[in-house]
């Protein structure tokens, strides 16, 4: 598997300046094919079983345990995936594992093309697909893995359509096995998109009159529809997910407060530890020493 798919990022013990970002598994070319599928045995036993902390700005993954368990980094919070479970992890989240010897399971990715291809049809399920989640894997989602790893390593002449409408049912499946949320409204779409700004490296430094103009809405009607989404105001909703970075970033690298600060757009290194204070409850230095502790 060394050849077409060098697969999950591992990064050696030497600390690093930054989170690790890849397009897939450790490349920074372009995704190899329409999806990528992997065992976890044939890449976890190459790295003694540790897949160190890294992630992925336009890929989605999939990781299905047929057999074995792994401890699960997931941001600040830890977890375990078992026997016959499945983890979904977005774009953006930075994760690790640290897995049993011997396991055995899948690890599916998906471009982000693939992925806004089905999110696109449904804010609901945009939604859905947006944060992790895990849990027992469906009988029918498990039809469609093995379906998927059998199409990835076929030549069949439709492959490509193939494999887009097999992770299409897949990520469907998956996202229909949570617990129902509520009904979605004409504003989800919006908010949707703002999301999808707020996560795009490009938007760095942006303020929340930017992000209106990029949606093509005033700063007042886009804090009505966040108001009505998520009960929080435009601006509390963009500085929250600005901390959240924040909070990734003091965990995951040896950045100094003051550079992440100004990373996500704080000049001021008092004004940034302030506001992260203010939402996390705890100065950026603390949360680091928790952390690391």
């Amino acid at each position: 598997m060394d050849g077409q798919g060098k697969s999950w990022h591992y990064s050696c013990m030497t600390p690093r300046p930054q989170i690790p970002v890849f397009t897939l598994f450790g490349e920074t070319s372009a995704f190899p094919d329409v999806i990528h599928c992997e065992r976890i045995w044939d890449r976890a036993r190459l790295h003694d079983w540790v897949i160190q902390a890294h992630r992925h700005h336009a890929m989605c993954q999939v990781f299905f345990m047929r057999q074995g368990e792994a401890k699960v980094r997931l941001d600040a919070r830890e977890s375990r995936l078992t026997d016959g479970a499945f983890l979904y992890v977005p774009a953006g989240i930075v994760h690790g594992f640290q897995f049993r010897r011997g396991c055995e399971g899948l690890v599916l990715s998906f471009p982000s093309p693939v992925v806004a291809g089905i999110a696109q049809s449904s804010a609901a399920l945009s939604r859905a697909l947006g944060a992790p989640f895990s849990g027992p894997m469906p009988a029918f989602s498990e039809v469609l893995a093995n379906r998927l790893e059998q199409e990835f390593a076929g030549s069949g002449a439709f492959r490509a359509s193939q494999l887009v409408a097999l992770s299409h049912g897949l990520l469907s499946d998956l996202a229909a096995s949570r617990p129902e949320g509520r009904q979605t409204t004409p504003s989800d779409r919006r908010m949707q998109a703002f999301q999808a700004q707020i996560a795009d490296p490009a938007s760095k430094g942006w303020r929340l009159a930017d992000h209106a103009r990029a949606l093509g809405i005033t700063p007042g009607h886009l804090n009505r529809i966040c108001r009505a989404v998520t009960g929080q105001s435009a601006s509390r909703h963009l500085e929250t997910a600005l901390m959240t970075e924040a909070a990734r970033l003091l965990a995951f690298t040896r950045l100094g407060a003051a550079e992440i600060g100004f990373q996500l757009g704080y000049d001021d290194p008092s004004y940034f530890s302030r506001r992260f204070r203010n939402l996390l409850g705890e100065s950026p230095t603390a949360y680091r020493k928790r952390i690391a502790g």
